[in-house]
């Protein structure tokens, strides 16, 4: 049951294009009979809604979306949708305090238009608008660093763009942002193997076993630690050099600490080492970092604590990866 979650899960986070175009256009269909009936624009808001849950990296899907809003003269829901499109672009959608007091009936679609032109939804058009800039590419990596990615289609849209920055040969700047990415959300399995395999080119085995491993444990059905053992154990066969060991203890402590440390947003110290100064347990660290929502951090303080051989700490994984599901 736990494992069909997460597979759903996944399929709502990643976009899928067909089934975005499928319903916005049903979306235009029943926006322009609207005016037979009145639940037709009932019903094309409701396929609009869903164009964007399928497909958030498609401008035209938040287009609709925004026109069929202004049509049911619905503020609240122009403001609820612009609030959504600036989290999906990593940015503070406390930024939309600012809107206070203008007429977003009339002004919501050129906002919508202005922050779209200005960071665009498409992976390709953005590299486009980079244009191979290495200052724009400088000031991207700086901004990134300060975002807050946590939301699962901020975190895939940010890392298609870093895709296209590896692409151009940065991959050095590759590797050290795809950690910021996944210190936020860490059951990202897919950028896991991703980095992995880069380190696995680069000969660099330990820190590709660590990427592995996170991937394999954030979703098992991948067996990619697994099938980097088996490869490895072929190139000592193969006579290719000395018998390669998994990390240690130390080194896995110190990279699930490094990835904690990271995943503090906004480089803000955690507030919860101390209780009515007492000094807490790790185990109540965890509670108030989950019941504060920095499931992330949470989650790397616990496996390292399994990683150090506590059992009990293995059980407060399962149950924090169950919880990143459902988040």
């Amino acid at each position: 049951m736990d494992e069909r979650r997460s597979i759903i899960s996944e399929s709502l986070q990643h976009p899928r294009r067909s089934l975005g175009n499928r319903y916005r256009s049903q979306a235009k269909k029943f926006l322009k009979i609207a005016g037979l009936n009145p639940n037709n624009l009932s019903w094309a808001e409701q396929n609009a809604r869903q164009s964007v849950l399928y497909d958030f990296t498609n401008p035209q899907n938040w287009r609709i979306l925004v026109k069929i809003k202004v049509e049911m003269g619905d503020s609240d829901g122009i403001r609820a949708v612009l609030e959504d499109l600036i989290t999906v672009l990593g940015r503070d959608p406390g930024y939309i305090s600012q809107l206070d007091g203008i007429d977003l009936l009339g002004s919501s679609e050129a906002m919508l238009e202005g922050a779209m032109k200005a960071d665009p939804l498409d992976p390709d058009d953005w590299w486009q608008l980079v244009n191979g800039d290495e200052s724009a590419i400088t000031e991207f990596a700086i901004r990134l660093k300060r975002l807050d990615v946590s939301d699962p289609r901020a975190n895939i849209l940010f890392t298609r763009r870093l895709e296209r920055i590896r692409e151009n040969g940065e991959e050095d700047m590759f590797l050290d942002l795809s950690r910021y990415l996944l210190s936020q959300r860490p059951n990202n399995h897919e950028s896991w193997e991703e980095l992995g395999r880069m380190y696995e080119r680069r000969k660099d085995y330990d820190q590709a076993w660590l990427c592995y491993d996170q991937a394999q444990t954030h979703f098992p059905r991948s067996e990619a630690r697994d099938r980097f053992k088996v490869r490895m154990g072929e190139r000592v066969d193969g006579n290719q050099g000395d018998p390669w060991k998994s990390p240690g203890i130390p080194d896995r402590i110190e990279f699930l600490e490094r990835m904690r440390g990271l995943s503090k947003h906004f480089e803000q110290e955690s507030e919860v080492e101390s209780k009515d100064d007492v000094i807490i347990g790790p185990f109540e660290e965890i509670e108030l970092l989950r019941g504060d929502g920095r499931l992330a951090e949470a989650f790397f303080l616990a496996r390292r604590m399994a990683a150090e051989g506590d059992k009990t700490a293995s059980g407060v994984v399962a149950e924090i990866l169950e919880e990143m599901n459902v988040d």
